[in-house]
């Protein structure tokens, strides 16, 4: 039996610790937005990581946002493993969609994006004979954009050899490439007035606001893959007056920086149409693109080993959802995402898992972990 064949055992052994280990950590609630279920969500993580990695971990605290990391051996990493422990889900989620099994699938809240992945990363690391080098960081605002982590994990990585994403998995599939992503807030002031005795006193924040819409989505350009999309938007105040303020969200995503920069240029360009409004353009949490230079010899590796593990032929995509994978392919290290849990539906009810696919993975990461920065 080759070392390979050990660890793929002894890790299809640890199975039931593994759904065990999911369901401790889908039963506390961590929607980004919730302080207070981060921290507890953040003590049950670190529990987990301290039982299986043998060492607790630094507690960072940012704007009330609890993120871990491990750091094992000295000086600077040689690979880092990044999840996050904060989900979509409102607290009060789990009192109507418990985690549950049924035959190889279980689904919950959060369940592949991404406890599934954290559960993997743990166990993986646990695999490894040797930590020297390893790092982790589990952060608590993927969802929302990482504001406050970013800073943290592109530290970490910033000179690693390799950064291994723990993000779900559709078909197994491994994500080599992601679009650059950018928030944007358009805002609107006008001028209140009473709808019926006196609109034309007024300047209507609404009506600006949809002459804006339809510029901004003039600026698509699906064949360079470029989308501009609005999405939230909010006017007004009351029934009967005319609207005073108005916004909209715009989400902005490219593989290519420069059409990044072309629709940053013409959002902050756009100007009034009604006299006497007024436009502000604001930029909220971005993120680089994940180039698919950043992944190929990781993913090259990665298709070795998985030849060699389970026979099969791993395969990646480049998809246009971002993850804390741009953040670190931004600072020049080689990238390779998609490395959780198997399954789908990620964001929507009925999140479900593969888990017998868990040990293959925790294997493959195992793996990845040992090699990356040695001889590979």
């Amino acid at each position: 039996m080759t070392a390979l064949d050990t660890l793929r055992a002894e890790l299809s052994a640890a199975a039931p610790r593994m759904r065990d280990d999911l369901a401790e950590l889908i039963g506390v609630e961590s929607p980004s937005s919730d302080p207070e279920a981060l921290a507890r969500s953040a003590d049950v993580v670190a529990a987990l990581g301290h039982r299986l990695l043998g060492a607790a971990p630094e507690r960072i605290v940012v704007a009330d946002r609890p993120h871990l990391r491990w750091r094992f051996g000295e000086g600077p990493a040689r690979v880092v493993l990044i999840g996050h422990h904060d989900t979509v889900w409102p607290r009060g989620t789990l009192a109507r969609w418990p985690f549950s099994v049924d035959g190889d699938r279980a689904t919950g809240p959060g369940v592949v994006d991404m406890k599934g992945g954290l559960v993997i990363l743990f166990h993986a690391l646990a695999a490894c004979a040797d930590l020297d080098g390893v790092a982790v960081v589990v952060n608590a605002d993927e969802e929302i954009g990482s504001p406050t982590s970013a800073a943290l994990i592109q530290d970490t990585a910033r000179g690693a050899a390799g950064a291994l994403v723990l993000e779900g998995s559709s078909h197994g599939r491994l994500k080599v490439a992601r679009k650059g992503i950018a928030h944007y807030t358009v805002r609107v002031t006008g001028r209140a007035a009473h709808a019926g005795n006196a609109p034309h006193l007024g300047i209507n924040a609404g009506v600006e606001l949809s002459h804006q819409i339809l510029r901004i989505v003039e600026l698509n350009a699906p064949e360079r893959g470029t989308t501009v999309t609005p999405t939230d938007a909010v006017a007004g105040t009351t029934s009967n007056t005319v609207p005073a303020a108005a916004r909209v969200s715009v989400d902005v995503r490219s593989f290519d920086p420069e059409e990044m920069r072309r629709v940053d240029a013409a959002l902050r360009a756009l100007a009034p149409v009604l006299p006497g409004a007024e436009l502000e353009v604001e930029l909220g949490p971005a993120r680089p693109a994940m180039p698919e230079t950043a992944a190929t010899e990781l993913f090259a590796l990665a298709q070795r080993l998985t030849a060699r593990l389970t026979g099969q032929i791993a395969v990646g995509e480049a998809v246009g959802g971002g993850s804390d994978g741009n953040l670190t392919a931004g600072v020049g290290v080689r990238t390779l995402d998609g490395l959780g849990a198997i399954g789908g539906n990620a964001h929507a009810e009925g999140e479900w898992i593969q888990l017998s696919s868990m040990p293959d993975r925790a294997a493959l990461v195992s793996t990845l972990a040992a090699s990356i920065g040695r001889s590979e």
